[in-house]
C-alpha cells in the first residue's frame, strides 16, 4: 500500500502532477474532457496505479470518459516514462473517484442525526424570547432566527 511505503507515496503525487499537465496539454480525444486527477495509489512494487479522477460538470460516471482515459493510458504510460526516469512506469488503471460522494452522503446522515438532538436541546434549554433581554445584552435578533451581536452599545466605544 502507498499509506505504508513513502516512496509509492511521492511516486504517486508525482503521476498526479505529471497526469494532469499530460491530460490538459498534450491529450486530444475530446471524450476525455474537463478531467481532473485527484489522488493516484501506487502500489509496493511500484508497478501498478490506480488513476483516480473527476470529470468537471458530472455527477455520475461518465462510460465515454472512461473508455478515453483508458484509450489513452498507452500514451500516458509513454510520456510518465520519459519524465518520470524510473526504471519501471507503472501500469495505469482509471477509476472515477466517489470519495466526494460518500463524504457528502456521510455528512447529510449526520446532520439528519444531529437536528433532532438540536432541536430538543434549545427547547429544554428554555431560550430567552422577551426582546428586553435581547436588547439588554446588545444583541439583536435577525429574521432567520439567529442572534446578531451588535458590540458596544455605549456611544464611546471603550
Amino acid at each position: 500500500m502507498a499509506k505504508d511505503n513513502p516512496r509509492a507515496r511521492r511516486l504517486g503525487e508525482q503521476i498526479q502532477r505529471e497526469l494532469g499537465e499530460l491530460l490538459r496539454r498534450d491529450v486530444k480525444d475530446e471524450r476525455i474532457g474537463n478531467v481532473t486527477i485527484t489522488a493516484v495509489s501506487v502500489t509496493g512494487d511500484l508497478r501498478t496505479a490506480r488513476v483516480y479522477y473527476l470529470v468537471f460538470g458530472k455527477d455520475g460516471p461518465d462510460p465515454k470518459v472512461q473508455r478515453g482515459l483508458e484509450s489513452a493510458a498507452g500514451f500516458l504510460r509513454n510520456a510518465l516514462s520519459r519524465s518520470l526516469m524510473i526504471r519501471y512506469t507503472p501500469t495505469l488503471s482509471f477509476e472515477l473517484d466517489t470519495s466526494i460522494e460518500h463524504g457528502v452522503r456521510l455528512t447529510q446522515l449526520i446532520d439528519s442525526v444531529n437536528k433532532p438532538e438540536a432541536h430538543a436541546a434549545r427547547s429544554s434549554e428554555g431560550q430567552r424570547t422577551s426582546e428586553d433581554e435581547r436588547t439588554a445584552s446588545g444583541a439583536e435578533d435577525t429574521d432567520d432566527g439567529h442572534m446578531v451581536d451588535e458590540g458596544d452599545p455605549s456611544p464611546g466605544g471603550r
